[in-house]
């Protein structure tokens, strides 16, 4: 299942780096992932592609440290001698992570200061992530008043108010229409340019032509 990436371009400089080495994963007792291998280094996309239950969001949620692994090795190198993946990895899952009731500037001003309490010249302000996915009209209006196309680009800028370098994104462009798409995929690209990481499970096409792929459970 080891699929080498396509490599960052010669300008990123990035000591960081995630290997994943014969990773296995059960839940309930039975085994969902087995002998999952890859690397990225800084400045590298992997899309995670498979059928429906080949274990694309477990492969995700193992990562993000939401579930135990039955074996293998993951490791984070290059950001920091006590950082680990699930300190560093942002988790863009199917739930948008969102207070219905508390406004759209609201919402993000949680997330920035739980996410990182310290600032960071990295990350961008709510009111520049807000522009990136066009949502500055709404930063006041409460996130449970919002389209699912909008909550789905307001779950995106969380991305980016809080600065991980490590994306960790499962079906990101969901509710999406063609122009969100398209600019989230600059975002990507950015990110990357930028020396981060991306692994992202999708049944679609990303925008992102450099990715390397891991197809899980054989061919779809």
């Amino acid at each position: 299942m080891e699929k080498s990436p396509h490599r960052p371009h010669a300008d990123v400089q990035s000591a960081l780096r995630l290997s994943v080495e014969n990773l296995a994963v059960s839940r309930g007792g039975r085994p969902v992932l087995a002998g999952v291998s890859f690397a990225l280094s800084g400045g590298e996309a992997l899309v995670v592609t498979g059928r429906n239950g080949a274990g694309k969001s477990t492969l995700l949620r193992t990562l993000a440290g939401l579930l135990p692994r039955a074996a293998g090795e993951m490791r984070l190198e290059g950001a920091g001698e006590e950082a680990e993946l699930p300190q560093q990895a942002h988790y863009l899952a199917h739930a948008d992570g969102m207070k219905a009731a508390l406004s759209l500037e609201e919402n993000l001003e949680f997330w920035s200061f739980y996410l990182s309490p310290a600032a960071d010249p990295r990350a961008r302000t709510i009111a520049e992530a807000l522009a990136v996915v066009g949502l500055s009209f709404a930063s006041r209006a409460p996130f449970g008043a919002l389209s699912a196309g909008q909550k789905r680009r307001a779950a995106l800028a969380r991305l980016l108010v809080a600065f991980r370098p490590v994306w960790l994104l499962d079906e990101p462009l969901t509710a999406l229409d063609k122009v969100s798409r398209e600019k989230f995929a600059a975002v990507m690209r950015d990110h990357c340019a930028k020396g981060g990481l991306i692994v992202a499970a999708t049944h679609e096409p990303l925008g992102l032509e450099e990715a390397g792929e891991l197809a899980l459970g054989g061919a779809k």
